[in-house]
Formats: structure tokens, C-alpha cells, sequence
């Protein structure tokens, strides 16, 4: 044949491409593809090591008898399909966790065959996603679970919880919550710190919880030294687990409730000299350590502390994960159970807790259950409430000015005479220093007061601020009859 007479490379591939693969966009102009009939979709400019778009064109030309093809033709192909591509509708990708048609919920499995779980008002089973229903996202960090059981009769859960070494049933009652929450898409869960003397068995603990949900290659991670480098990570991965941490910067504090809750993060497109890449997340966080030090008031709201004790038989790490390994299909099988029960259950939303919607969770695994799990994250919250005041000399100060007033009470002023009038407080009559990070100035103050307002309010003390002809003030107000809380549960 005369080589006016063959047909380029780059239709060949273009042609190829267009009757196995399937093309759309993200809302952030990434055009990804799709194997007809399969849920798994694949950058189609990525060179990742899970594997890219251009490797499975390759190999499948190849396979199929059409050649192999230099790199100018499959560049000039994938121009053309991703200015194609960039006509389509525009369809989200997710990772492990997605929302579906008719308030069902996928959880992907990581399985090569796209089985998945869906998760559905009136029970759960196994199938492959409609392609246009879930588009699946991999990465490294995406393991592969195993088929989980039906009829388990919720026996998983009890035997991954005496696995784990939780000091009480309340705490064991809030990591299941916990869980639960990870199984939704849409749903801001806060971050279980797990704490506990050495030798507790933190690390294993955590790891247990982690694989239910990213399976036997979900692993605890180093706090990254950057922001950066932590939410790449985080947006990379469902669940992200953070191990053996002693101190919390302010960076990796404000990073944490970002991920908890979530956030975007926007940064130059590499190559370009205007366009952005915009990277969008909200994660579950996990967290373990024996102490942090000092808790920001922000963070602490989105914290679970769940503490563990020590065992009183030894196992060798063969033994315990060969064991995990073997019942993991049964406890995803209980989680699965108790997820839909949990989800079909009716109550009201608690209003005065900062994540509503975790505490609406555990509202209804009460309703389900009556294990009293909102009891319990009530009483957290306060002992949180608690470990924040003591770690500010600020907090402490400001209530006890607060303790002399009377109830129903209101003082106004400008910040700065609010500062006067608490380092005096602090001061006292033995005239001592002012500690080290006492605001110097009344902008400072203000600041301050206004990080510390939800700890402050749930002790009866509320700080609001205004501005009059004469300029702007702060007034303090010690409510007139306390919020009565919970009783508090031992942890």
C-alpha cells in the first residue's frame, strides 16, 4: 500500500480510543477516561505508577493487532480527545466513597473486576457501578477490601472492638459512630485521637479501624513537616491516619480542621503561566499519640479523643493480623448491617454541638442501638471544653473575671481596656510577669477572645463584639442560668 494510502497514526488511535473508552470532564476541566462498562476512570494526562490512560491505550493497541505507535501520534491523539472530551457533561470522580442514585451510597472495593458496595435505604449489596452513575478515582493509596459478609448477625463489630483495648464502652460506642461516618460521602466527621499509656496498643488500634475502611494495605503515616505535602497526601486517599504525634503546630492544627471539615486549596497549573489547579477535599482524620500539649479551641471541636488500655495478654504481630485478616470480611459485613440500620433510624438533630452532623449520627445509632452514644460525645466535648481551658492562661483568666459578676450581667469595653483589666487579673497583688504569648495588644486580645468564644460559651461566659459612634468594643455577659450538660462518662 502506498503511504498516501495508510491512515495517520493519531486517527487510528482516535478511533480506537472512542469505541472502548468512554471521555467526560471534572468540574475542574480534568478529563478523564473510562473503560466501557467499568466504574474506574483514569486521567488521561496522568503518568502515575497506578497506572494511566496512555499505558491501557498502548497495550491494548498493541494486543489488538493495530501496532505500536511513535509518541507524536498518541500525543496528537490525546489533543484530540481531550478537546473532544472538554464538549461532554461534566461528571465528579471519587475516591472510595460516593454518593449514588436514589440516596444510595457506593463503597469501592479496590477490586480490578470495579465490584462495589452499594449501600441502599433498605439494605446493601455487591454489584459494578453504572459508569455513569460512580466514577471511581485510584491511586496507590487505594487497597483492595475483601467481599464482605452477609447475615453476620453483628458479630464483626464485637470482634474488632476487643481487638482494639478501648477503656470504655462509651468510647467503643463512639469509634463504631465513627466508622459509620466514614461510610458517608457528605458527612464531616470529627478526627478520633487515640491516646492511652505506652504499650496501649494505639498504633495496631488505629490501624485496625483504618483497614475496615482502605483494607490490608491501609497504613498509618508520619505527620508531614509542610501543609502541602499533608493535604496531597489526604487528597490522594480516604481515610488518613497520622501516627505518634507529640505536638501540633498552629499550621498543622488549622490544616487538621480544614481536612476535617473541608476545604480548597488553589495553586499555579504547572506549565502555565495564569491557570490554577484547584484540589478540593474533606477527609476522615485519624490521630494517635500520648499527649499533644496545648489544644486550640478550633481543633478541639473536631477531635474524638478515644482512649485505650493496656492489654493484659501479649500477642505477636503475626498472630494479631493474621487473625484481623481472617475476620475483616465479617466485620465489614457487621459494618455494613449497622449502617443501614443506623441510616433508616429517626431523630432529631442536637443544635448545640459544633459537628451536627456527627452528633445527629450518634443520635440515631441511639435510636438503633441504645448504645447512648451522644451521651457519651456530649460528656467528650466537655472534658475537651476542659483540657482547653487549662492549657490557656487566657481562658482561665476570663472566667474567673466572669466569676464576679452576677448572673444575667453585661460589661462592655474597647479591647484595649479589656486587656488592662485582665493582665491586672492575672498579675494579682504579687505583681508577676506576664506569661509568655499573653496577648500584647488589644487587636491581639480580641483575636484571642474570639477563637476562645464556643469553649467560653459552654462555661457561661459570652464574648461579643460591636461597634458604636465612639468605636468598637467587646462585651462580656455571664449567662443568666447555665446550659445544664450531660453527666459526665469516665473515659
Amino acid at each position: 500500500m502506498a503511504d498516501d494510502d495508510k491512515t495517520p497514526g493519531r486517527e487510528v488511535i482516535t478511533d480506537y480510543a472512542q469505541t472502548r473508552f468512554r471521555y467526560f470532564r471534572t468540574a475542574d476541566g480534568t478529563v478523564y477516561a473510562q473503560r466501557n462498562g467499568h466504574p474506574v476512570a483514569r486521567p488521561i494526562r496522568s503518568q502515575g505508577t497506578a497506572g494511566s490512560h496512555r499505558q491501557e491505550l498502548m497495550v491494548g493497541l498493541f494486543r489488538d493487532g493495530h501496532g505500536v505507535f511513535n509518541g507524536t501520534a498518541m500525543k496528537e491523539a490525546l489533543d484530540l480527545i481531550e478537546a473532544l472530551a472538554m464538549t461532554e457533561d461534566v461528571q465528579p470522580v471519587h475516591i472510595r466513597v460516593a454518593p449514588g442514585f436514589d440516596g444510595a451510597t457506593w463503597l469501592d472495593l479496590g477490586r480490578a473486576d470495579g465490584r462495589s458496595v452499594r449501600i441502599h435505604p433498605t439494605g446493601w449489596d455487591v454489584a459494578v457501578p453504572d459508569p455513569r452513575e460512580v466514577c471511581w478515582r485510584r491511586t496507590q493509596l487505594t487497597g483492595e477490601l475483601p467481599l464482605p459478609e452477609k447475615d453476620t448477625n453483628g458479630k464483626g463489630i464485637d470482634l474488632v472492638m476487643r481487638l482494639c483495648n478501648f477503656a470504655t464502652a462509651e468510647t467503643e460506642c463512639l469509634a463504631i459512630a465513627w466508622l459509620i461516618g466514614c461510610l458517608g460521602p457528605d458527612v464531616p466527621v470529627p478526627a478520633p485521637f487515640l491516646t492511652g499509656p505506652q504499650g496501649a496498643g494505639k498504633s495496631s488500634a488505629a490501624r485496625m479501624l483504618v483497614r475496615i475502611i482502605e483494607g490490608m494495605t491501609g497504613d498509618l503515616r508520619r505527620a508531614p513537616k509542610d501543609e502541602e505535602n499533608l493535604i496531597t497526601a489526604v487528597a490522594a486517599g480516604w481515610v488518613t491516619a497520622l501516627d505518634n504525634l507529640s505536638h501540633l503546630t498552629p499550621e498543622l492544627s488549622d490544616a487538621m480542621c480544614c481536612i476535617v471539615t473541608g476545604a480548597e486549596n488553589v495553586k499555579r497549573a504547572l506549565f502555565t503561566d495564569g491557570d490554577v489547579f484547584r484540589l478540593g477535599y474533606r477527609r476522615p482524620l485519624l490521630l494517635t499519640g500520648i499527649d499533644v500539649g496545648v489544644i486550640r479551641p478550633d481543633l478541639a471541636e473536631r477531635l474524638l479523643p478515644l482512649r485505650l488500655e493496656r492489654p493484659k495478654v501479649r500477642r505477636t504481630e503475626a498472630e494479631l493480623w493474621a487473625e484481623y485478616a481472617e475476620i475483616l470480611p465479617v466485620v465489614l459485613g457487621s459494618l455494613l448491617d449497622l449502617t443501614v440500620k443506623v441510616r433508616a433510624a429517626e431523630a432529631e438533630t442536637p443544635t448545640e454541638l459544633r459537628m451536627a452532623d456527627f452528633a445527629h449520627l450518634c443520635a440515631q445509632l441511639d435510636t438503633a442501638t441504645g448504645f447512648g452514644a451522644l451521651t457519651a460525645y456530649r460528656a467528650m466535648v466537655d472534658d475537651l471544653n476542659d483540657d482547653v481551658i487549662e492549657g490557656d492562661l487566657l481562658a482561665q483568666t476570663v472566667l474567673q473575671h466572669a466569676s464576679s459578676m452576677a448572673p444575667g450581667d453585661a460589661q462592655r469595653m474597647t479591647s484595649t481596656q479589656w486587656l488592662h483589666c485582665l493582665s491586672r487579673l492575672y498579675s494579682g497583688d504579687e505583681l508577676r510577669g506576664l506569661p509568655k504569648g499573653w496577648p500584647t495588644t488589644g487587636k491581639v486580645l480580641s483575636d484571642r477572645l474570639k477563637r476562645l468564644q464556643p469553649t467560653l460559651a459552654a462555661r457561661g461566659v459570652l464574648i461579643d463584639s460591636g461597634r458604636t459612634h465612639e468605636g468598637r468594643y467587646l462585651e462580656m455577659t455571664r449567662r443568666a442560668e447555665p446550659v445544664p450538660c450531660e453527666q459526665k462518662a469516665a473515659f
